[in-house]
């Protein structure tokens, strides 16, 4: 049996695992293989179902972002966890490398706007309330590892606001000028969920690879 992905929790109600980079999290019209059928095709020869494996996917990473995501396994955690994430319960923690010197914490908080015929987002007075924390962990050269708490669940919302403060994230081609073959280097860290039948929190972690912009800070990424 090929596991897709690496399966960092598993239980009767989810499913967590970490996404690898430039993967998409469901099919799209590139055709690639996506994590979730991949999952659920693990999951059905893992306990022998017949047909297609029930798995709900309750929120999303960007194609070219990877790590932490969660999954249910059941309809019950699936309506469960869906509400959580909308109601920004859920702790979602990323690691980026960004361009510049941070030197301290910062909170930002801007409106953005996203043209749907494009998919870019923007900062504008007309958009959704975005607010993060983010906090620096080290700094190499030009570059800066940062941890950055969401508060806000927003598109892009990483990128545009570290980019409209003036901190573009290293390899991002959309907002940041990265260059062709730079991998974005933009991680989901952590995240802290309530389980949806026991309500215990829970706490599952992934580190990003030791290559790209990340090679520069592997001291901290222990």
């Amino acid at each position: 049996m090929l596991i897709p992905a690496h399966i960092l929790y598993e239980d009767n109600h989810l499913l967590v695992a970490e996404k690898p980079v430039n993967m998409p999290v469901q099919r799209d019209r590139s055709g690639d293989d996506d994590l979730l059928t991949l999952l659920k095709r693990y999951i059905a020869e893992k306990y022998e179902k017949p047909g297609e494996a029930y798995l709900g996917l309750v929120h999303r990473l960007d194609r070219p972002v990877g790590g932490t995501m969660v999954f249910a396994r059941t309809s019950k955690a699936a309506a469960r966890l869906s509400k959580a994430f909308a109601e920004h319960t859920v702790k979602k923690t990323y690691l980026c490398v960004v361009q510049g010197v941070v030197k301290e914490r910062m909170e930002l908080t801007d409106k953005l706007l996203k043209d749907e015929k494009t998919g870019m987002v923007r900062v504008s007075e007309d958009g959704k309330l975005a607010k993060l924390i983010t906090e620096p962990v080290a700094v190499r050269g030009n570059r800066s590892l940062l941890r950055v708490t969401l508060l806000t669940g927003r598109p892009h919302q990483i990128r545009v606001q570290h980019m409209h403060a003036g901190f573009p994230l290293w390899g991002d081609a959309r907002y940041g000028g990265g260059r062709p073959g730079e991998q974005l280097a933009l991680w989901s860290h952590e995240l802290t969920i309530d389980h949806p039948t026991r309500h215990e929190e829970m706490t599952f972690v992934s580190f990003p690879p030791r290559s790209g912009a990340w090679k520069d800070f592997e001291k901290e990424l222990v």
